[in-house]
């Protein structure tokens, strides 16, 4: 595993901030809505900029937007530099979100080595989905919801897991079909989609809290912030947003917690 010097993680952080720039002429030109959320917000709130020791970075789409984006995307993104990867545009991609990753790089993370499709570094763009309003059957969405992750998951986790019970699961599960994976995925996302709900969520990504999704409102209303001396969209209700995910989100973390992610190949 190759341990991310301070130089190194800086570069990986502009070679990102390239893509948030690409992201957000994009996004300007052909009139979609988007946010920095996640790490990447709470870097412009608490840092300005990067957290320090983050070595990616998030923007999110409510799902209408994503689907208006990825399509203006094989017209738009500068494919001298950039490309786009999700499910329905590259063979073997696992990943329930899609990616914007630059040409002429490697950012090969651990256990990740035998996935084939090219692997350069990357910003994260997810997809927002609704959830049901009503809190049981929110619950057993999202058990759902995990089931799928899991089994996409499952061709990492197999390799990756550090209790042989878990590696000996992930590979029953990994002999399904990934076919068959996808097919359900999308019929869950038609599903959470045939009508405008109260909260949303990133449908394979865990939820950080018991409610299983955030109010649909701190995505559909934003503003500007600044991120590494450039202008960004990011939710309107930040405070509440990263309160809702975070807690005290202003106190920085013991340097243990501080972590980048395991990287065994990389090329800048």
């Amino acid at each position: 595993m190759i341990q991310l010097d301070g130089k190194t993680l800086r570069q990986i952080q502009l070679i990102q901030l390239e893509m948030l720039i690409e992201v957000d002429r994009i996004c300007e030109k052909c009139n979609i809505k988007y946010n920095i959320f996640g790490g990447t917000l709470l870097g412009a709130i608490r840092h300005g900029g990067y957290i320090p020791w983050d070595d990616d970075a998030d923007v999110a789409f409510l799902r209408s937007e994503y689907e208006k984006f990825r399509d203006v995307c094989k017209t738009e993104l500068d494919t001298t530099r950039f490309y786009f990867q999700d499910q329905r545009r590259t063979k073997g991609y696992r990943w329930g979100y899609g990616k914007i990753r630059r040409k002429n790089t490697l950012f090969l993370r651990e256990y990740q080595e035998h996935m084939q499709f090219s692997q350069g570094v990357f910003i994260d763009i997810f997809p927002i989905d609704g959830v049901p309003d009503n809190y049981f059957l929110r619950f057993f969405h999202n058990i759902y919801c995990t089931c799928i992750r899991k089994t996409l998951w499952s061709e990492v986790g197999r390799v990756a897991d550090p209790n042989y019970i878990m590696r000996w699961g992930y590979s029953i599960l990994a002999h399904i079909p990934i076919e068959i994976v996808i097919d359900a995925y999308h019929k869950l996302i038609k599903c959470s989609n045939k009508k405008r709900t109260k909260f949303v969520r990133i449908l394979m990504f865990p939820t950080p809290n018991s409610v299983y999704g955030f109010p649909r409102k701190w995505y559909e209303e934003s503003k500007k912030i600044e991120f590494e001396n450039y202008l960004f969209t990011c939710i309107k209700e930040a405070d509440q947003y990263l309160k809702f995910t975070y807690g005290d989100y202003m106190v920085m973390p013991h340097p243990n917690q501080r972590k980048t992610h395991p990287v065994s190949k990389i090329k800048l």
